[in-house]
């Protein structure tokens, strides 16, 4: 079945105008449920399309969303955790207080405000068109900004809730014409630009007319130590995201297992208070007090027993 789906993507018409300049799509299927058309992405709030989601990821509480939901009337159509969050972007829209104005980008900070797990999500809208907007929490996620001259800028500054406001400066490529590309690795984004922004936990991050923005509901002493996201220059190649001098992708991923451990790891071990973050899939752990075992060597343990 999926053979002759793929195939007949060669026969899609190209050369079709189209009038948006925004899309989302993913390239694999559903983790729940059977690989069908209805629980693969994006993953829609209704029939109207209103809001849609793509997700990298697990949510592990959309049992719990899922079952509110359908207490509003909401039906699912599909058997994935995803379909959950554009339901509940929809709910959170359409019961907001009367005059109260919601952007995108707030929709979107509630919704997350009600998932646990781990996840990558981009979100479009009919309610708010020509507009995207990513966020990520223990799934990758990161930017790619293509345009027509080289990019002076090396960051973009971040904004918080509790200081935010209209006179905040979004990011943008003072008169050109730039493409924004939201990828989960690297690899997809080298063949269009080499200019980057990782994005870190908690990071909303919205594209209005041709500007980026990258919001966070509140500032952490701790962990937001910097106001702003640097853009990076990719050092990858083509060559080295395919084979490269292995003679096979299975003796290729072999050698780079020490550093796909490393990548895994990232971010989820808090040398600080000796605690590891499992991305939402398992509880935190916690050393015992006394027992004598530093962060360095909690990390081995985990590490050699993966």
């Amino acid at each position: 079945m999926l053979r002759g789906m793929v195939f007949d993507i060669e026969k899609a018409e190209y050369s079709t105008i189209v009038s948006t300049h925004v899309g989302i799509a993913h390239t694999r299927w559903a983790t729940h449920g059977e690989p069908s058309e209805r629980n693969s992405h994006p993953q829609s709030s209704g029939e109207d399309n209103s809001f849609m989601v793509v997700h990298n990821g697990i949510i592990t509480n959309f049992k719990d969303i899922k079952q509110f939901l359908e207490k509003e009337n909401y039906t699912f159509t599909s058997e994935t955790d995803t379909e959950v969050i554009p339901k509940l972007a929809h709910y959170i829209y359409h019961h907001r207080e009367e005059g109260e104005t919601l952007s995108f980008t707030e929709v979107v900070e509630r919704v997350i405000s009600q998932l646990e797990g781990a996840f990558a999500l981009v979100f479009k809208s009919t309610v708010f068109p020509k507009q995207v907007v990513a966020v990520k929490r223990g799934s990758p996620l990161l930017v790619g900004i293509k345009s027509e001259r080289d990019i002076s800028m090396d960051k973009v500054n971040v904004s918080y809730r509790e200081r935010r406001n209209s006179g905040d400066k979004a990011f943008n490529i003072g008169g050109q014409s730039a493409e924004y590309f939201f990828a989960s690795d690297a690899s997809a984004l080298i063949e269009h630009t080499d200019r980057v922004i990782y994005l870190e936990d908690d990071d909303v991050t919205s594209i209005v007319d041709g500007s980026l923005r990258i919001n966070r509901l509140q500032k952490h002493a701790k962990t937001d130590e910097t106001t702003s996201r640097q853009i990076t220059t990719l050092r990858l190649q083509l060559q080295q995201i395919m084979k490269g001098n292995y003679s096979t992708f299975m003796e290729k991923e072999i050698h780079e297992q020490p550093d796909s451990i490393m990548n895994t790891m990232r971010g989820r071990i808090d040398f600080n208070t000796n605690t590891v973050r499992l991305g939402g899939y398992f509880p935190t752990l916690t050393p015992s007090r006394g027992a004598g075992e530093s962060s360095s060597s909690l990390a081995e343990l985990l590490i050699t027993a993966g």
